[in-house]
């Protein structure tokens, strides 16, 4: 915000990578504000009352547009110090895009940078931070898993949704997981929610989680950092509040992968002319063929989000035919990726992201074309398919899938399942 807007009266601009969110608990009703990039460590609940202002908040607007927006839309008049007050709260919290958030932001990003190892971001949250305890909650979760593992395997997907909402996933996955990983390489591609378009996110840092810390294979990071140019960002700071990294590496390290280095790979969005992403499916291509037989691949990967947290018309749940329609078209692309067809899948997901809310709208798409780049002679089998309400309008569906070389293309082996209710 220049001098010269504020001096025009006008507010601040709402930053737009904001999570905007009902409050859960009935005592303290209102909206929730949350930073998903963790710039903002704290949590906003502002009253349902003052809701309707934090549309006037896009620069252009003053405190009596935000007064008059209240009173239209709630019928309470509402003094312009309480507007005046939310404002600064907001400012110096950092959800305001300002100078002062500019400057979070960059501090941000050089804490993260300079820390020497990546601490575990959604311990405590998405699971157990206690050893104990997450070691008794993924043995719950991967209890009915194949446990004898697959040595043939070269790689596996998992999703990267909440572990309890896609349980039968990791369990098809990881039931699968080689049990002689120790002093291999763990090559870890997740999708970066936040990344730039067509870029790779890289780090030199150790992994920490409840279970050890996963050493880098620094070897291979610095290789892609030197060859992929700025198709790379080294200690790319989506790397600190992703988790589909996190996961997968959580999972691995109980399934037996404690032992292993890791090469974490956040790959941003797909869509449009690579550009200098083609240097790098490149030099990891070239990297994989000469690490033949030390890398193992595991893909953290969610598929088709549908319904309205995800910009749709319609409400959507889980065994409804709308659901059956996303599975019918999740399986047509997948048929792609299990026969190694890198173009064909490109095509349908550039295909679909024309479609924009309407669209499958996967968030995997960018890992996993940038594996089969990589690994042009691997051939997928379908493990597991299904599909979770995250919230009562919406959908997430996933998959579980195992890869080896040269193998047979298609899923004539998996087991058809219903889509879970």
């Amino acid at each position: 915000m220049t001098d010269k807007v504020a001096a025009d009266g006008c507010l601040p601009r709402l930053r737009a990578d904001l999570d905007l969110l009902p409050s859960p608990d009935a005592g303290q009703p209102g909206v929730l504000l949350r930073d998903p990039m963790g710039y903002a460590t704290v949590v906003l609940r502002l009253p349902w009352v003052l809701a309707p202002a934090l549309a006037c908040l896009d620069g252009r607007h003053g405190v009596l547009d935000c007064q008059a927006a209240v009173s239209r839309q709630t019928g309470e008049i509402v003094p312009g110090e309480t507007i005046a007050a939310m404002v600064q709260t907001l400012r110096e919290e950092g959800f305001l895009a300002t100078p002062e958030f500019t400057a979070l932001r960059e501090r941000r990003r050089l804490e993260f940078a300079a820390a020497p190892v990546r601490q575990a971001a959604h311990a405590g949250s998405a699971y157990p931070a206690e050893a104990v305890e997450l070691r008794r909650t993924l043995g719950g979760y991967l209890a009915g898993a194949n446990g004898g593992g697959d040595p043939g395997l070269v790689g596996l997907a998992a999703p990267h949704v909440s572990p309890f909402g896609g349980v039968e996933g990791y369990a098809a996955a990881y039931g699968r997981l080689p049990r002689n990983l120790t002093g291999r390489t763990l090559v870890i591609l997740g999708t970066s929610h936040h990344g730039a378009w067509n870029r790779f996110g890289l780090t030199r840092k150790p992994f920490a989680t409840p279970l050890g810390m996963a050493q880098p294979d620094l070897e291979a990071v610095d290789f892609l950092a030197g060859r992929a140019g700025n198709a790379a960002d080294l200690e790319d700071y989506c790397h600190a509040i992703e988790h589909s990294i996190e996961f997968q590496l959580v999972f691995a390290q109980y399934a037996g992968a404690a032992g292993a280095k890791v090469l974490p790979i956040l790959c941003g969005p797909m869509v449009g002319p690579a550009g200098g992403a083609e240097v790098f499916y490149g030099a990891l291509g070239e990297l994989a063929e000469s690490r033949r037989g030390d890398w193992f691949w595991l893909l953290g990967v969610d598929l088709a989000h549908i319904g309205r947290r995800y910009g749709g018309r319609d409400a959507v749940q889980a065994g409804s035919a709308a659901a059956r329609e996303v599975e019918r078209r999740d399986r047509e692309r997948l048929a792609a990726v299990l026969a190694g067809e890198a173009e064909e899948f490109r095509r349908l997901a550039e295909q679909d992201y024309a479609r924009g809310g309407e669209g499958l709208n996967w968030c995997g798409s960018s890992a996993l074309y940038t594996f089969l780049r990589a690994m042009p002679r691997a051939r997928g089998e379908l493990l597991h398919y299904g599909q979770w309400n995250i919230d009562a309008q919406s959908i997430v569906s996933f998959a579980a899938i195992a890869w080896r070389n040269d193998a047979p293309a298609g899923n004539a082996t998996e087991k058809r399942e219903p889509v879970r209710e």
